[in-house]
């Protein structure tokens, strides 16, 4: 609908009209005599209760005349600014959440505006409908709401981590999608993405679930349209892509189906269009990415050559959606490339400053609203503001971008789908389940990895004055004796004695000590080829002579006596393709 559709006189974008009121630090609408409403009304009558989503039946013509505000076409008498809406004779007051306040630096709020950002086109929505309170209430309208069936936790918690599944469909709606998805689509869950917010919100992560991989979904119970209840039948080995739409499968199912194969419950849900891939992009003036090659895709209608280039609208969506031109063209290279375009939204709002213009903040939450659908958990004005705050708290820097570890599907010749790395990814969904960063475990082993090389570093002792005793703890038998003598006879290590077999088996060798033992330890490590993560400071034991000695269990890793022990690895899989959203990566 333009402009004029919606009571917006003389072709005037409302997003111009909000000008900064140095006094007060606060954006504040400025109409002509002419303009029809200061915000554009909502175009039903507001229930009882107010703060839900409405059907969009009413048209702003019909929206009921308000006390504090003029009607269309007469201006507030004798004040160039429209008056707050309040109660009629009550004292003016400041704008929402700033009474008794100083106002805010205008850098300082768009910061906190900036940084809830999350890796989704659905979070930046809600990030805009933030910072525009005063014009929530118009968009609230444009918000759709599905039952979500039970298959939620009951929406999100502001003092627990937050899991917000995340589903773009292939459906052909809105102008000038005829050429995208399936054609007669019912929607299927096309890209789909688990985001998860830390609970101290210091980091997320956006794990990616590619559609062709086979999973089992489940019986569905699902709320119709004249409110009575069906189950849906669940299916086994079937596509991810299927758990939306297929046979009358809403979202909820999506949800379960997410459960069932992660074992991580979502407190929400959100579903958008193709609409919101061009729109948004659109209202921030396009998105920079990297190609590593040309591009001519003829299926996503994507035709680039390398380099960088700023996208938006139709070709922003073709970029999306574009898979045999890159990677191996399969679904899992169209996730990495729908990675790096959210990743590349994000550095455009932080660079550009975008959420400090109300012309951009304006059209980026009309844009986004109109293509946003959301679950029944989350359909009012306040959860929508209280969500965005709680993601208001998350520096973009720490978001990972990462993919559930997936293999090629063993029964298929012609490869299509793939299914679960058993091997893998447990381990990606423990990190979330345990509210593990992907990048704080970065982090965290290089602290490790700094701590642990620092045991390395001192005096050694000479190899005559160390005492060890030794003790096969998994290691192939007569392992202890054998490395015993090499000890002995080839290095010198003569105060050291085998004590046969460790109380329990250990994956990898291990020399304990205590700290005046340190510059022994450090030798020993020099002659067996240990790292610094071998080596466990602790206490000392007493030797076959009454005095003090280290402890060697040789564990499962080990290889022989002379034999170099490698250090143990501990990171997110390789497969999970880990990336941070302020990374440029180019495509190829």
């Amino acid at each position: 609908m333009d402009a004029q559709g919606r009571g917006r006189g003389e072709n005037i974008d409302p997003a111009d009209q909000w000008v900064l009121n140095p006094s007060t630090g606060e954006y504040e609408l400025r109409l002509s005599p002419s303009a029809q409403s200061p915000i554009p009304s909502p175009r039903g009558p507001r229930p009882s209760g107010g703060g839900s989503a409405r059907p969009r039946s009413a048209s702003p013509e019909q929206a009921p005349e308000r006390p504090g505000r003029p009607s269309p076409g007469r201006e507030a008498p004798g004040r160039d600014v429209p008056p707050q809406r309040r109660r009629r004779g009550a004292p003016e007051e400041p704008p929402p959440g700033r009474r008794g306040r100083r106002p805010a630096k205008k850098n300082k709020k768009a910061k906190k505006v900036l940084l809830w950002g999350s890796g989704t086109l659905a979070f930046l929505v809600l990030g805009t409908g933030v910072a525009g309170y005063l014009y929530l209430e118009h968009l609230n309208d444009n918000i759709t709401s599905v039952s979500d069936d039970g298959a939620s936790t009951g929406g999100f918690k502001k003092d627990q981590a937050i899991n917000i599944l995340l589903i773009g469909t292939d459906k052909r709606t809105g102008a000038g999608n005829e050429g995208y998805g399936d054609k007669g689509s019912e929607g299927h869950a096309d890209t789909t993405i688990l985001l998860h917010v830390s609970k101290d919100r210091s980091n997320a992560t956006a794990l990616s679930i590619p559609r062709d991989l086979i999973v089992d979904v489940p019986d569905c119970p699902t709320e119709q349209e004249d409110g009575s209840q069906k189950v849906i039948p669940g299916s086994t080995g079937v596509r991810f892509n299927t758990s939306l739409g297929q046979g009358g499968r809403t979202p909820s199912c999506t949800m379960r189906t997410v459960t069932e194969l992660t074992g991580i419950k979502p407190d929400n849900f959100m579903v958008a269009d193709f609409n919101a891939v061009k729109t948004l992009t659109s209202a921030v003036g396009g998105v920079e990415v990297c190609l590593g090659k040309d591009i001519d895709d003829p299926d996503s209608h994507l035709k680039l050559p390398k380099g960088t280039h700023r996208i938006e609208g139709e070709q922003a969506l073709a970029f999306v959606r574009t898979r045999h031109s890159v990677g191996l063209g399969g679904d899992l290279s169209r996730i990495g490339l729908q990675q790096q375009f959210l990743s590349a939204l994000m550095r455009e709002l932080k660079s550009n400053d975008t959420l400090t213009s109300p012309s951009k903040m304006l059209k980026l939450a009309e844009a986004g609203t109109e293509a946003l659908t959301v679950d029944s958990q989350l359909n009012s004005i306040n959860k929508l503001k209280d969500l965005g705050m709680e993601l208001g708290k998350l520096n973009v820097k720490n978001l990972t971008f990462a993919t559930i570890p997936v293999l090629d599907n063993p029964a298929e010749k012609v490869k299509a789908t793939v299914v679960l790395n058993e091997a893998e990814a447990p381990q990606v969904f423990d990190m979330i389940r345990n509210d593990v960063s992907f990048t704080e475990v970065k982090q965290q082993q290089k602290k490790e990895k700094a701590a642990v090389a620092a045991r390395l570093k001192g005096e050694k002792a000479p190899a005559s004055e160390v005492r060890v005793r030794i003790l096969n703890g998994g290691a192939p038998g007569g392992s202890a004796q054998s490395t015993l003598s090499w000890l002995q006879v080839e290095q010198g290590v003569g105060k050291s004695e085998n004590a046969g077999n460790a109380p329990a088996q250990l994956a990898k060798t291990t020399l304990e000590y205590a700290p005046d033992q340190a510059d022994q330890a450090r030798r020993l490590a020099d002659i067996m080829g240990l790292s610094g993560s071998a080596m466990k400071p602790g206490e000392s034991v007493t030797n076959a002579q009454g005095l003090p000695a280290m402890t060697l269990t040789l564990g499962k890793d080990f290889k022989g006596a002379g034999v170099k022990i490698s250090a143990p690895t501990a990171k997110v899989p390789d497969s999970a393709n880990k990336s941070t959203a302020d990374k440029v990566v180019c495509a190829e």
